[in-house]
């Protein structure tokens, strides 16, 4: 990974453009930094992926920390941290290159 991302599944997407972030306040990004997230804040994440060829090609996005209210999603009240991914929506990191 060309530089520190922190990782979601993309599975767990709110809305096509938002994704559950973290349940905590920290969270480690890929390098082991600790993250410390607050409103707006900017975030790389990424989700891992294998491409048809069987090598690594990670999801990754671009986006903002947001709290958004979860309490409608019973499995997903625990939630305190989402992203809210760019125009520029997911795409596979050998898109980056």
């Amino acid at each position: 990974m060309s530089k520190a991302r922190i990782y979601v599944d993309f599975n767990e997407l709110v809305t096509d453009n938002i994704v559950l972030l973290s349940k905590n306040d920290t969270k480690a990004d890929s390098q082991g930094n600790i993250i410390t997230f607050y409103e707006g804040m900017p975030v790389s994440i990424y989700s891992e992926d294998i491409s048809d060829n069987g090598q690594v090609d990670n999801l990754v996005a671009e986006g903002i920390a947001i709290k958004k209210d979860l309490s409608s999603y019973p499995n997903w009240q625990h939630i305190k941290w989402c992203c809210q991914i760019d125009s520029n929506g997911i795409i596979h990191e050998s898109d980056l290159r």
